[in-house]
């Protein structure tokens, strides 16, 4: 894990609400390496969804520098960061943002619509493996109405993975699912990062930060903590405790 992924030094970002200036992040220094998974928490307006945006450059900072795979991103117009997230990023949020109307495996191929680059065969046969690896091949065709939470949230990890992204952000990404598929989630996402991904994702839920090698702290617009999880929870023993999957989850509903 020597390739350093995101690189911040001193970062801020105010917010002008009214005549009241808003500083939202003050002086954050941060550093995640290839390979780490990093769970970010804080309480509401501690600065940890401001960060998140700013590291998938959906926003930019006031002052400071963040560089992204080695890209400097304050150098960089609206259109190239555009072709940037689309490119180095995959995203996962904690409503999906699936596209009602379209099928699984069509709502994986979207990311590599935007790029030129890949013929129709090659997005298809790069979505089909996305969905393999989140274990939803049987529910390539469906539409989002017809899968449960969990099952849409996986598709909507295949789709951070289809781009092949050198980081993905999740956003509360188990924020609206119940407790065993919230585990199942994290266990995808355990199972990504053994493989090498670089995962960086927000949760307020202490017990879900436990997933991940390591947490992150805000509070007022600062990490006031960082640290290695030393007895960090393993899904797949969890995964033991529960009785039986659900039936929602795994028929057609």
């Amino acid at each position: 894990m020597d390739n350093t992924i995101i690189e911040i030094k001193n970062l801020r970002k105010d917010y002008h609400v009214g005549e009241v200036n808003v500083h939202a992040l003050r002086g954050v220094d941060l550093e995640i390496k290839e390979g780490e998974f990093v769970a970010i928490m804080g309480a509401s307006g501690s600065g940890k969804s401001t960060m998140l945006n700013i590291l998938g450059c959906l926003d930019k900072p006031t002052s400071g520098d963040y560089f992204l795979d080695g890209v400097d991103i304050k150098t960089m117009n609206r259109d190239e960061l555009a072709r940037l997230r689309n490119v180095k990023l995959g995203f996962v949020f904690q409503s999906y943002n699936l596209l009602a109307r379209t099928t699984a495996l069509e709502n994986v191929e979207l990311p590599l619509f935007y790029n030129s680059k890949v013929k129709s065969r090659e997005r298809k046969q790069s979505s089909l493996i996305a969905l393999e690896t989140v274990g939803l091949t049987d529910r390539m065709h469906h539409m989002p109405n017809q899968l449960s939470g969990g099952q849409q949230q996986r598709v909507a990890i295949a789709r951070s993975l289809v781009n092949n992204p050198v980081l993905i952000l999740a956003d509360e990404p188990t924020g609206n699912l119940d407790t065993r598929t919230s585990v199942e989630i994290m266990g995808i996402f355990q199972e990504l990062n053994e493989k090498g991904r670089t995962i960086v994702f927000v949760t307020h839920e202490p017990d879900i930060a436990k997933f991940a090698s390591r947490n992150i702290i805000f509070r007022d617009g600062k990490i006031v903590r960082e640290f290695q999880v030393t007895e960090r929870s393993d899904a797949r023993e969890i995964l033991k405790t529960f009785p039986l999957e659900p039936v929602e989850e795994i028929e057609n509903i």
